[in-house]
């Protein structure tokens, strides 16, 4: 049986904003608890994507936080790299908060789940009915890969960028703990008032 107590899930956010996130937990742009001096870091393109791709129940992509099942996205990827017109931003300054599928069953928050990027057609939406059974619809060989390109497999980066899509704000109770680049950002992190047990420093989960 899946234990979703291990099922861990990853939200990207710049550093600045984790004084915020300590506060009000991960907000959406629209929540009355916003961030009005929100940092952003990903791609203004595929978030006016987002915010007029509608999913199967009628309601706009742009309208949930998204969380991924795992680490080294192509999204990451294109941050750090400030590829496609996307402002670089250096590892350093990237904190993952992580939160685990428990705990999203646990905050009583409703969700659905893809097995591929949200955006992309060939993606399938789940329910949280469906979570778990999660260990046989999300390809986690693919999200776990360091890399994503292979000529034996096209569709690698599509299942590697899987997401969960919560229907509104997570409270910071949720949250487990934070994936940093190096020590300089663990010690920001830890001056912001977070518990050093809980922040891990992981290089390799950058690039």
């Amino acid at each position: 049986m899946t234990n979703l107590k291990k099922k861990y899930i990853y939200r990207m956010t710049h550093i600045d904003n984790i004084p915020h996130v300590l506060e009000y937990g991960i907000t959406h742009r629209n929540s009355i608890n916003a961030n009005k001096n929100f940092v952003p870091i990903g791609d203004n393109t595929l978030i006016n994507t987002r915010n007029i791709r509608k999913l199967n129940n009628g309601n706009l992509l742009g309208e949930y936080i998204p969380f991924y099942f795992g680490v080294r996205t192509p999204m990451l990827f294109v941050i750090q790299k400030g590829f496609n017109g996307v402002n670089q931003t250096y590892a350093e300054n990237i904190i993952y908060c992580v939160s685990s599928i428990s705990e999203i069953i646990d905050s009583e928050i409703n969700f659905i789940f893809t097995d591929g990027h949200a955006i992309d057609s060939f993606s399938t939406e789940y329910s949280k009915n469906q979570v778990k059974n999660i260990d046989n619809i999300l390809d986690y060989n693919a999200i776990n890969s360091n890399y994503w390109i292979d000529e034996n497999d096209l569709d690698k980066k599509r299942r590697k960028e899987a997401e969960l899509l919560l229907e509104s704000d997570l409270p910071n109770k949720y949250i487990l703990g934070y994936i940093c680049f190096n020590e300089d950002a663990k010690t920001k992190l830890i001056n912001f008032g977070i518990d050093k047990n809980i922040i891990v420093v992981k290089p390799n989960s950058y690039f």
